[in-house]
C-alpha cells in the first residue's frame, strides 16, 4: 500500500511537471519575441530565465521518472541520485546565467536604448500569472525533494522577476530614462544568484556524500547512544541515497551480551532513527566490546537525568 501511494504521488508530480514544462517552453518563445520587439534586456533576460525554468522542470521530470526505475545488479540503489544531479545542473546553470545578465546590463548602462513599456507590462503580467500558478501547484511537493525545490525556486524567482519588470516599465514611463531596464536586469541576476546558491551548495554536499541539511550527526550519535544497552557509537556516517532518502551506517558498542539480545536493540535504534530523523535506510554493526579510552571515534554513553530514569 505504501509503495502504491509513493508511485501515485510520483505520477501526480510528473503530470504537474509535464504540463508546467510545456507551458513554460511555449512562453519562452513568446517572451523572446516580445523582448526583441520591445528592445528590453529585462524581457530577454527573463525569457532566458524562463528557458532555464523549462529545463529545470524538464530535468526534474526526467529525474522523477528515473527514480521510479527499479534497482539493478549494477545500480543497487536504483536511480534515486538522478534528482540530486538534476538539482546540481539546474542551480549551476542559473549561477552561470547570472554572469551573462550582469555583462549585458553593464553594456546597457553605457549605451541605453529606448524600450516599449506597454509590451513589457503585458508580457510580464502573463509571465507573473504563469510562474505564480506553477509555483503554487508544486508548493507541497517541494518540501520533500531538493530536486523539486530547485525547480520551484526557478519558478518563484521568475515570478518575482516578472513583477520587477512591470515596476521597471512603470518607472521608465514616469522618469523617461531607459536605464531602469538594465537596472531591473541586475536585480533579476542577483535574485537568480541568491535563489540558486543554496540549492547548488546542498546538491554539491549530497553529491560529495555529505550529511543532508537538517540532520546533526552529533545529535544522531547522542540519540543512538542514549538507548538502553548501548555503550557507545563510532564510525557513524550519514549521507543521502536520493533527494529525500537519508541513509546511515555505524558501529554500536554493546559490551559482552548474547547475540539474541541485539535484535530488540536494533529495532529500537531503527525505529528511533525513522521517527526522529526520518532515516529509513540503515546499516548497523554491533561490536561486542566496551569503549576503549584511547579510541577517539568511540563516543561513550553519557547519562542524563532523563536517560537514567528510563534505564531504571
Amino acid at each position: 500500500m505504501a509503495h502504491d501511494h509513493h508511485h501515485s504521488s510520483h505520477t501526480s508530480v510528473s503530470r504537474k511537471l509535464l504540463v508546467a514544462s510545456i507551458f513554460t517552453a511555449l512562453f519562452v518563445i513568446i517572451e523572446l519575441v516580445a523582448g526583441w520587439y520591445a528592445h528590453s534586456l529585462a524581457l530577454v533576460g527573463d525569457a532566458l530565465h524562463n528557458l532555464t525554468d523549462a529545463l529545470a522542470l524538464l530535468i526534474a521530470l526526467i529525474a522523477i521518472r528515473l527514480e521510479l526505475r527499479p534497482a539493478t545488479e549494477e545500480k543497487s540503489f536504483g536511480y534515486q541520485r538522478a534528482g540530486i544531479l538534476a538539482a546540481f545542473v539546474n542551480s549551476g546553470t542559473l549561477v552561470a546565467f547570472t554572469i551573462f545578465i550582469f555583462i549585458e546590463a553593464f553594456q546597457r548602462f553605457r549605451h541605453p536604448s529606448a524600450v516599449h513599456t506597454n509590451l513589457m507590462i503585458a508580457t510580464s503580467t502573463v509571465a507573473l500569472i504563469l510562474n505564480g500558478a506553477i509555483t503554487l501547484s508544486l508548493r507541497h511537493e517541494r518540501k520533500e525533494d531538493v530536486n523539486i525545490r530547485s525547480a520551484v525556486l526557478h519558478m518563484l524567482g521568475d515570478a518575482v522577476s516578472s513583477a520587477g519588470i512591470i515596476a521597471a516599465a512603470i518607472l521608465i514611463r514616469v522618469t523617461g530614462t531607459p536605464r531602469w531596464d538594465p537596472a531591473i536586469s541586475v536585480f533579476i541576476g542577483i535574485l537568480i544568484l541568491w535563489s540558486s546558491w543554496g540549492i547548488l551548495k546542498e546538491a554539491v554536499n549530497l553529491l560529495l556524500e555529505g550529511t543532508p541539511s537538517g540532520i546533526d550527526p552529533a545529535e544522531v550519535t547522542g540519540a543512538v547512544a542514549g538507548i538502553e544497552g548501548i555503550h557507545g557509537v563510532h564510525h557513524l556516517h550519514i549521507w543521502a541515497i536520493g533527494p529525500s532518502s537519508p541513509a546511515l551506517s555505524c558501529h554500536i558498542m554493546v559490551g559482552d551480551v548474547p547475540v539474541r539480545n541485539t535484535s530488540q536493540m536494533l529495532e529500537q535504534v531503527t525505529t528511533m532513527l525513522q521517527r526522529r530523523f526520518r532515516i529509513a535506510h540503515t546499516t548497523i554493526q554491533f561490536e561486542f566490546a566496551e569503549c576503549s579510552d584511547d579510541d577517539p571515534y568511540c563516543i561513550p554513553y553519557t547519562a542524563t537525568s532523563d536517560s537514567v530514569s528510563s534505564r531504571e
